[in-house]
Order: C-alpha cells, then sequence, then structure tokens
C-alpha cells in the first residue's frame, strides 16, 4: 500500500494548497504523465487568448489521462505548471485547488515565453498508486 508523506518545515504552502515535498513509500505503480494542454479528441488547440478555458481543458485532459490509468487526482504527486502568463494563471490557479480537493501534492509553477499552438497553459504530473 502506498504511504503518503507531506513534508513542509513550514506551513506557507498548505495554505496554497500544495506540499512543498511528498515523500512516497511502497508504490506499486508509477504514471508519468506529458505535458496537458487545452486540446480537443484530435488534438487540435481550443480556447485562444483564454486562459481559464485553457486551464479547464488542460484539468478534464490530466483527469481523462490519470482515468484511463485507473487513477485520479488524488494520485498525483507532483504537478508542473507551464504558463505563458504567470500573473493570468495565478488569477485561476483557484480552480486548480478546486479540482484537486483535499489531496495536495508538490509543485512548480514555470514562466515560459511560448508554448505551441497558442497554448497558454500545460500541466505535467506524475502519479502512484
Amino acid at each position: 500500500m502506498t504511504t503518503r508523506t507531506a513534508i513542509n518545515p513550514s506551513p506557507w504552502s498548505t495554505n496554497l494548497g500544495f506540499d512543498q515535498a511528498e515523500l512516497i513509500e511502497d508504490h506499486r505503480r508509477e504514471l508519468l504523465i506529458s505535458g496537458q494542454d487545452a486540446v480537443d479528441a484530435s488534438g487540435t488547440p481550443q480556447h485562444a487568448g483564454d486562459m481559464a478555458a485553457q486551464l479547464e481543458l488542460a484539468l478534464d485532459n490530466l483527469q481523462d489521462v490519470l482515468g484511463a490509468a485507473g487513477m485520479t487526482l488524488a494520485n498525483v504527486v507532483r504537478l508542473n505548471v507551464y504558463a505563458t502568463d504567470l500573473d493570468e494563471y495565478l488569477k485561476h490557479f483557484g480552480r486548480v485547488v478546486e479540482r484537486f480537493g483535499d489531496s495536495r501534492y508538490a509543485t512548480t509553477l514555470l514562466g515560459v515565453s511560448q508554448l505551441p499552438a497558442q497554448l497558454l497553459v500545460m500541466l505535467e504530473a506524475t502519479a502512484v498508486d
């Protein structure tokens, strides 16, 4: 059985919904998820210029990949976020926290100058069970 232990030498990150680190022990499967973004089932980019809508679809796509592996957002132990506009992303960060509910994870937010095909945000995750 997988054991997850939150590592937070100081509590500031838990107030934002994530842990500074996650110690994972005794897991049996590890899922490394490529960047998920705002594309439809055929890979066509959606919601040009709309960070909020792109983030929602990227989260949907992340959940779809997790579901295909028999996992949920609760299995995510690391979430890397790549965004072309950090201030705009942070306006919508609450949606990520809402989607993950009580589940926390280690995270890194990276500002990038450009993503492919007018995409504004990309989510890369690691999940275990």
